[in-house]
């Protein structure tokens, strides 16, 4: 990456980093580019809109910065599972963890959606719900997880989880939350006895 591309993405970067705290703590209405301006230390609104020609293409990258940096958290314990049941686990507690630890980009999400700004989430959802539906679908050809509809058992555990951020921001434990999800999709998806 050449320096220029470097800064450019540094300072897309700290404009989104920006409008996630705003999102968070002042809502949709108050994330102004002034106001992401001033919160993002920057001299000018003009290298906002250098960058993001709308509010919607800055939500549109505000859902792409929460994607990485829930991939980002979610990684290591991904890649320390060893099997298929365990991947399942390791997915539903780091989701729950990151929706658990990082309140401001669940904020965001939410004032965006809450707004009309699908902000790209979208896509993004549909992607996540396909990567689950291709793990259900690993685990019964493996012979790990009993037959069932992948897509629908990845909409319910993607709906679970994504259900499950109000409880935690309400102060749920993220263990307890994480421990009942997984307790409940291994049985969902087991051989009945």
């Amino acid at each position: 990456m050449t320096t220029r591309h470097a800064a450019t993405a540094a300072r897309k970067e700290q404009i989104t980093r920006a409008a996630i705290a705003l999102l968070g703590e002042r809502g949709y209405q108050a994330t102004t580019f002034e106001a992401i301006c001033k919160e993002a230390g920057l001299s000018s609104k003009r290298l906002i809109t250098y960058h993001f020609s709308s509010k919607d293409e800055l939500f549109a990258a505000v859902a792409d910065q929460i994607v990485a940096d829930v991939e980002t958290y979610m990684r290591p314990a991904l890649e320390a599972a060893t099997g298929t049941r365990e991947l399942l686990a390791a997915a539903i507690r780091a989701n729950v963890g990151f929706i658990a630890g990082h309140s401001a980009h669940m904020l965001a999400l939410q004032q965006i959606l809450l707004n009309g700004g699908l902000g790209g989430w979208e896509r993004h959802h549909i992607e996540s719900q396909n990567r689950l539906a291709s793990l259900f679908a690993t685990g019964q050809r493996t012979g790990a997880f009993r037959s069932f509809d992948p897509q629908v058992m990845a909409a319910a555990l993607r709906a679970s989880i994504d259900n499950a951020a109000p409880l935690l921001s309400a102060g749920l434990d993220p263990d307890l939350c994480a421990n009942e999800l997984i307790e409940l999709f291994d049985r969902g998806t087991r051989e009945q006895p």
